[in-house]
């Protein structure tokens, strides 16, 4: 029996939501009332459905694969093969199981009702009125919609930190900011429990307690964060180190002095309800935050630059006019997605690729990072990596949209990290006035101007010389879903995407739109 993948980190709909739909009439009939989180919809006609299952489904089948049982008139091997489908199905990691009324059975069969309440499935009815596309619509709308809540309340929250990381006690105003838009509690804590600055609604004792053996933990050497859960209380801490670079006299300052002068051996502790995807991300993005402020080297020439380069942005200057305090002429982005078991937390990522300027990804549910143009980048254990070239920070929207790039390749070929590398001087794309080209791009995908997700997914599947599985890798999607796309996709743009030419002209046309400064895309 394969294991059942971990749920994808976009915001399940809850089942109970899709029940109170009027519009889709759906009636549970066995299973758990309460806390069934549905990630995706599958349907599928097959006696054992496992090996298409990713887990947390919402399974939906008409019965069909029933007929021959149903057809044998054997009451009990009836029921011996419908407890052994919902035995399947629960194994395979399924959330729940949907079976539609008509045009196969009249009724839900009895025996799939015990065997689902046996298993604890939630086993829904599905009407005749309703269609299986409709349930699957009202799905990804609720998912979609979630995920754009997550994405506006974590853009809110950066904007507030990086805003009060430039006040005059920026330690105590992150704190605030922090506690506020995670709703919870946060704390600096040195490694006895000392507290150095604490924001939201005081914890009580046993919060508190293991809040300082949380912070012994990732000050102790041990790992960069962890987490600890309580009765209604997820607890995360994070160890606050220097930023980046710090030379050998910066660290033996900081072991000779005291932790409130330097920051040395601080720990942040976040205290949040269980359950807040995006309040973790949050509290990723104040620790890193809190690292600059209170590191070794917070009052060094470096951190001041970095700052005063925050505050010229935050009151409206251009990227490339603050390049000059940045330090670097040059730099390289990079784009990381977590494997299994490893934590998706900005300060881990910068201590791995030794710089403090991470942050979660715009368009992604994982995290980017800046590092200085002449370090190299190699690939890291736990992290799947997709890298840009070296560049001005006047590139960097562009090779920001290449490194995300290079990460879905690098997912889809399962390999830890893929490297993006410009055309150079004599591409093909130099050949043409760039005027041309853009009007060119704009009038030849002009069909899928209104479905950005058409757009992303023929890039991928361009990228990955058309790939079915890879492509599905790198969308988040099944492949059966990505042939149905790219159908679609030949259909609006009425070409033969079979044709190599075809394809090498809208791959120039995809490019052209993505380097395109952003003023001539709106």
């Amino acid at each position: 029996m394969p294991r059942p993948l971990p749920p994808p980190s976009t915001p399940p709909v809850p089942l109970a939501d899709l029940l109170a739909r009027t519009d889709l009439g759906l009636r549970q009939l066995a299973g758990p009332r309460e806390g069934v989180p549905i990630h995706w919809v599958h349907t599928s006609e097959m006696a054992d459905p496992v090996p298409y299952l990713l887990g947390g489904e919402l399974l939906l089948t008409a019965g069909v694969h029933l007929a021959e049982a149903v057809a044998s008139k054997d009451g009990d091997a009836l029921d011996g093969y419908l407890d052994g489908y919902a035995a399947r199905t629960v194994a395979a990691g399924a959330a729940a199981l949907g079976f539609g009324i008509a045009p196969v059975h009249r009724t839900v069969p009895r025996a799939l009702v015990d065997a689902c309440d046996r298993y604890g499935l939630a086993l829904v009815e599905v009407p005749e009125e309703t269609p299986f596309t409709a349930v699957e619509s009202a799905v990804w709308q609720a998912v979609t919609e979630a995920r754009h809540r997550e994405l506006t309340r974590i853009g809110a929250a950066q904007r507030a930190l990086s805003a009060a990381a430039a006040r005059p006690e920026p330690a105590a105003a992150v704190l605030r900011a922090l506690a506020r838009h995670v709703h919870g509690w946060a704390a600096l804590l040195a490694p006895d429990g000392t507290p150095h600055g604490s924001a939201g609604p005081r914890p009580s004792a046993a919060c508190r307690a293991a809040a300082v053996r949380l912070a012994g933990v990732v000050t102790a050497g041990g790992p960069a964060s962890a987490a600890d859960t309580l009765p209604g209380t997820h607890l995360t801490g994070y160890a606050l180190t220097g930023p980046a670079g710090a030379g050998p006299a910066d660290r033996e300052r900081a072991a000779a002095a005291r932790p409130e002068d330097t920051g040395g051996g601080l720990a942040l502790v976040v205290a949040t309800e269980p359950g807040d995807p995006p309040a973790h991300t949050i509290a990723g993005v104040a620790a890193v935050l809190l690292s600059l402020i209170t590191g070794p080297s917070a009052a060094g020439p470096a951190a001041t630059a970095h700052s005063a380069a925050l505050v010229h942005l935050l009151v409206g200057a251009r990227p490339a006019e603050v390049a000059a305090l940045l330090g670097h002429p040059r730099w390289t982005v990079v784009h990381a997605a977590p494997r299994r078991d490893t934590p998706a937390a900005p300060a881990t990522l910068a201590t791995a690729l030794a710089t403090p300027l991470v942050a979660p990804a715009a368009a992604s549910d994982g995290l980017r990072a800046l590092v200085p143009g002449d370090r190299e980048v190699t690939a890291l254990p736990g992290w799947t990596l997709g890298v840009s070239a070296p560049v001005p920070v006047a590139d960097l929207p562009a090779a920001d949209r290449h490194a995300a790039a290079a990460l879905c390749r690098a997912l889809a070929r399962r390999t830890g990290l893929v490297r993006h590398h410009a055309a150079g001087p004599h591409g093909l794309g130099a050949l043409v006035d760039p005027a041309d080209a853009r009007e060119h791009a704009r009038a030849r995908l002009a069909p899928l101007a209104d479905s950005p997700h058409l757009r992303t997914t023929l890039r991928n599947w361009l990228s990955l010389h058309g790939s079915w599985d890879r492509t599905a890798v790198a969308v988040g999607l099944h492949r059966n879903t990505v042939r149905q796309r790219i159908a679609r996709i030949a259909h609006l743009l009425d070409t033969d995407l079979d044709d190599p030419d075809v394809r090498m002209e809208l791959w120039f046309a995809l490019r052209t739109l993505e380097d395109a400064p952003r003023e001539t895309q709106e």
